[in-house]
């Protein structure tokens, strides 16, 4: 008889994995680094199907990126140096933040809405890092970098937003352009790192060029205005994409 409790599908997922590491070649050879392309295209795969409203083509997109999670957790679980954990640790670090990081749900916290659910959420993972590192924390600490640049100026903004940093902030005088390190015979990397000290607090941080600063007050103002600016970029490329391909299609006849 076919177990239909919630999550029963999981366990088949993992078993079935198990299996593929064992008995498929290309699977068994995968690592880590080699799978790390896979896991950001398959998160964007499943991004462009939540935008095409197709519910079925979401489902299968998901699907992908679950397995991205099942199979790098496999591949830790091989680890013989003290380092590996199995997807049961994966899922019980993300259950035992849940419930650390809802206590107006789990505990006896009372919140007003929706806007105080996040700043519970900000301060309670402040307090874990700060409690982690033995110091204090930045609330940007935690912003992958490694993101596309629009929405990490988003990102950014938000989690300054909710730790009550000042807006006007966010309205960065504009500098000399950054420098590119192209035919200057390395002087460009050398006012790059420059540039990045500044970053880390030296006097006077990274220069910022009249365009960096629009598009950082442009994501100021899509926010002001409740949207997303990373999907409504992406909404304008798809509206270039089709009136290309509209032309293209005239020029056919």
């Amino acid at each position: 008889m076919t177990d239909e409790r919630p999550g029963a599908a999981l366990l088949r997922l993992v078993a079935v994995m198990d299996t593929l590491r064992v008995s498929c070649p290309w699977d068994a050879r995968q690592t880590h680094e080699s799978l790390a392309p896979h896991l950001l295209e398959e998160c964007y795969e499943a991004l462009d199907a939540l935008e095409s409203g197709d519910p079925a083509a979401l489902r299968d997109e998901l699907g992908d990126v679950l397995l991205q999670v099942v199979f790098h957790a496999r591949i830790a679980a091989e680890a013989a140096d003290g380092t590996g954990y199995t997807i049961d640790d994966v899922a019980e670090g993300i259950v035992a933040k849940l419930i650390r990081r809802h206590p107006h749900v789990f505990a006896d916290v009372t919140v007003s809405g929706p806007e105080e659910v996040k700043r519970n959420w900000d301060a309670i993972k402040a307090a874990e890092r700060a409690e982690a590192a033995g110091a204090p924390v930045s609330v940007l600490d935690t912003v992958p970098f490694g993101q596309p640049a629009l929405s990490l100026a988003a990102q950014l903004q938000r989690r300054a937003e909710r730790a009550g940093v000042p807006a006007d902030l966010a309205d960065l005088p504009p500098g000399d352009p950054a420098p590119t390190g192209e035919g200057d015979g390395g002087a460009g990397e050398a006012r790059a790192g420059e540039a990045l000290a500044g970053a880390d607090g030296a006097a006077g941080g990274p220069a910022v060029s009249d365009i960096g600063a629009e598009l950082f007050a442009l994501v100021a103002r899509a926010r002001e205005a409740g949207l997303d600016p990373e999907l409504e970029l992406r909404a304008a490329a798809r509206a270039y994409r089709d009136r290309v391909r509209a032309w293209e299609r005239s020029e056919r006849g």
